[in-house]
């Protein structure tokens, strides 16, 4: 067995390294990730299934895993890239290293000296499909280019049914029952139904398939649909179900995925972003406040919504509610006649930052007046 691993790249660019993690083939779309920390809530997050991820930051792997901190109950990236793995892992929480998790759950990396490199060529050129081979399955890179060119892009993939449970499970709450979520798993983070349970919410989780009359039989204070891999323009059963909840008037919150969902509720269309935002460092704007918040982000696509005021949609007058001001990118969506409203960020993020954990607590005004 070799000790060389090559990431080919769908352009022809190729990398070469050492295989980090397990040893073979994999393939994907190559995304970089810009988080100084939290890479095992980043390598366990369902919104990253099928691409391969690469981190900016130097050096990963330094704490090791732990059996606190996943947001899943496995690794979901199809690839990792790193620069330079950890020697040593030295946490007091650690119970293995990140080299050992990925080979015990088969998930190909390697090590590259050019992170730095690969990460301009993405931002130049975008987002592409591309393969990790190591092993027996290093071959001739005319070979292994043409190989990552036939697997199938991000565009048109509908993956949310792929990580979603496929049974119901109940996340009670902690404290008090004040309110009980219904909250549709789109790829959902554990640390999301726990932000709510936090809160007095008793979060019935439901798979990505479920009805609106589904949802409306439980009786909710407020519904939720959460963060989730692949191209919203394929999630016609959500946003079918999403109707069905904005109709009823029930109090909705939606983040990442949910975002896009309810942007396509609205009439809204969506759109594949050049290279996607994936990090803990994006700055978003309330347009209502003028704050803005460091945020997690973890999306290919995007909302595209006017951003010149409010605009008429099936329920009533609407608008958008944060930008991104990096790209002015749509960042949230909100109704001005009925109790919901979304972001395309992460305000749950376990690595932090934490500077949008208040949504929560908005989403349980909303229900709160919704009892009344």
């Amino acid at each position: 067995m070799t000790d060389t691993a090559i990431l080919v790249l769908e352009d022809g660019r190729v990398f070469r390294g050492t295989p980090y993690g397990a040893v073979g083939e994999t393939l994907g779309e190559i995304v970089f990730n810009t988080g100084m920390t939290g890479y095992q809530e980043t390598l366990t997050d369902p919104s990253y299934a099928r691409q391969i991820v690469a981190m900016t930051a130097p050096h990963i792997g330094n704490t090791g895993v732990n059996e606190e901190d996943p947001e899943s109950s496995r690794i979901q990236v199809a690839g990792y890239v790193v620069r330079e793995p950890a020697r040593v892992a030295s946490n007091w929480r650690a119970t293995g290293s990140l080299g050992s998790a990925l080979r015990d759950q088969g998930v190909v990396g390697i090590a590259i000296p050019g992170t730095r490199a690969l990460t301009r060529h993405l931002r130049d050129r975008g987002a592409m499909r591309a393969g990790i081979f190591s092993g027996p399955a290093v071959a001739d890179e005319r070979e292994l280019v043409a190989r990552v060119q036939a697997a199938p892009g991000m565009e048109g993939a509908d993956l949310a049914k792929e990580v979603s449970t496929r049974e119901p499970y109940v996340v009670p709450a902690i404290g008090d029952r004040r309110f009980t979520v219904a909250a549709v798993d789109l790829g959902i983070k554990a640390m999301t139904p726990h932000r709510l349970a936090e809160r007095g919410c008793e979060v019935h989780v439901l798979p990505a398939d479920v009805t609106a009359a589904d949802i409306l039989a439980l009786r909710p204070d407020g519904v939720f649909f959460s963060n989730g891999p692949g191209d919203p323009a394929t999630a016609d059963g959500a946003v079918a179900a999403l109707r069905g909840v904005l109709t009823a008037e029930v109090p909705f919150f939606g983040i990442c995925f949910g975002n896009q969902i309810f942007g396509r509720a609205l009439g809204l269309g969506t759109y594949k972003l050049r290279f996607g935002h994936r990090g803990v460092n994006q700055p978003v704007q309330d347009r209502a406040t003028g704050r803005v918040a460091v945020s997690a982000h973890n999306h290919g696509f995007a909302v595209d919504a006017p951003t010149d005021g409010p605009f008429d949609t099936p329920y009533g007058r609407a608008e958008v509610s944060h930008v991104n001001l990096n790209d002015g990118c749509v960042e949230g969506l909100r109704l001005l006649d009925r109790p919901a409203f979304s972001v395309q960020y992460h305000p749950e993020a376990a690595a932090g930052p934490h500077d949008a954990t208040g949504l929560f607590d908005r989403f349980c005004d909303l229900m709160t007046k919704g009892a009344e």
